[in-house]
């Protein structure tokens, strides 16, 4: 059987991926960003997540439950995080003097009050982090309740915190067809779930993303890739090097997102090999550790 002549053509398609939602452009064809200091921007970001005990949304996200309820081994170890491994990440940061964002589930700002009052007082940033980890979003939550749930999320922490989150982590980075008009409609400035760049761009409506790559997380390298605490720092020791290469060759600043998870690196054999890369790369003259919302200003400002 063929296929009819006009099978391929699709009146919508243009260079790049074919929908409005951004201009598409290659990276190095853009005016090079210059940042405040040095010519990498480091962006550290710390997931302070609440799982319930049972699942539950339109999908199970990264780290849920996975034995049959109660899953009282995985439940606690997520607590874990929350109660031991984020106080060693704020420590390592005050240690090598950097700041961070933090993207926080309304239940921990709410059951970790502590918690996120040190991460305030340590000068970092708290990145809206959906209510808890059931609150996943897709297209079949329907656009309703995705508004109510993103309502809910922003409302619970600004309560908590005294503050309005200017950015957004979806779980799992997932969104529908309707979360970015959502999200711009609540006031925020940026998301940081579509990974397709290296830098921010802007999206039609005005929302900005800052890309969070989940390939640079210790999540992914050594909880999905079964590699060594010491050999996710050298991926990020060879990610910056690539980056401050790049930005000399190509004279514009670049950024290297390293997303952590408390329960992953804040274990007792792993912190050290966190504390020792942000002691090197804090010593780096081509380093400006930021949190996202000043990365998200300073380009802005340059746009």
């Amino acid at each position: 059987m063929s296929l009819p002549d006009d099978y391929l053509d699709y009146p919508h398609r243009r260079e790049g991926y074919d929908h409005d939602l951004y201009a598409w452009s290659n990276m190095h064809e853009r005016a090079p960003v210059r940042w405040p200091k040095g010519s990498v921007a480091v962006w550290l970001v710390v997931s302070l997540e609440w799982f319930p005990i049972q699942p539950g949304g339109p999908f199970k996200a990264p780290g849920h439950m996975v034995t049959p309820y109660p899953d009282y081994r995985h439940y606690t170890a997520r607590d874990y995080g929350n109660r031991v491994g984020a106080w060693r990440l704020l420590d390592a940061f005050a240690q090598a003097g950097v700041s961070a964002s933090f993207a926080v589930n309304a239940a921990v700002a709410e059951r970790y009050p502590e918690l996120v009052e040190a991460v305030q007082a340590g000068g970092h940033e708290i990145i809206a982090h959906s209510t808890d980890m059931n609150g996943t979003i897709d297209a079949s939550l329907g656009k309703k309740a995705e508004r109510e749930l993103i309502a809910d999320a922003m409302t619970r922490l600004e309560r908590a915190t005294g503050t309005r989150p200017e950015g957004w982590l979806s779980i799992a980075r997932q969104q529908s067809f309707s979360t970015l008009d959502i999200l711009k409609d609540e006031g925020l400035t940026y998301c940081c779930d579509w990974v397709n760049d290296e830098l921010p761009y802007r999206f039609a409506n005005g929302l900005i993303d800052l890309p969070l790559n989940h390939e640079l997380s210790d999540r992914q390298i050594i909880a999905v890739q079964q590699q060594s605490a010491d050999s996710w720092a050298q991926s990020m020791r060879d990610a910056f090097d690539w980056l401050a290469h790049e930005a000399r060759q190509l004279e514009g600043g670049r950024m290297l997102p390293i997303h952590l998870t408390p329960y992953i690196m804040g274990l007792p054999y792993r912190i050290a090999a966190l504390e020792d890369l942000l002691s090197d790369l804090a010593g780096r003259e081509a380093a400006w550790f930021a949190r996202g919302c000043d990365i998200v200003s300073e380009w802005a400002a340059q746009q």
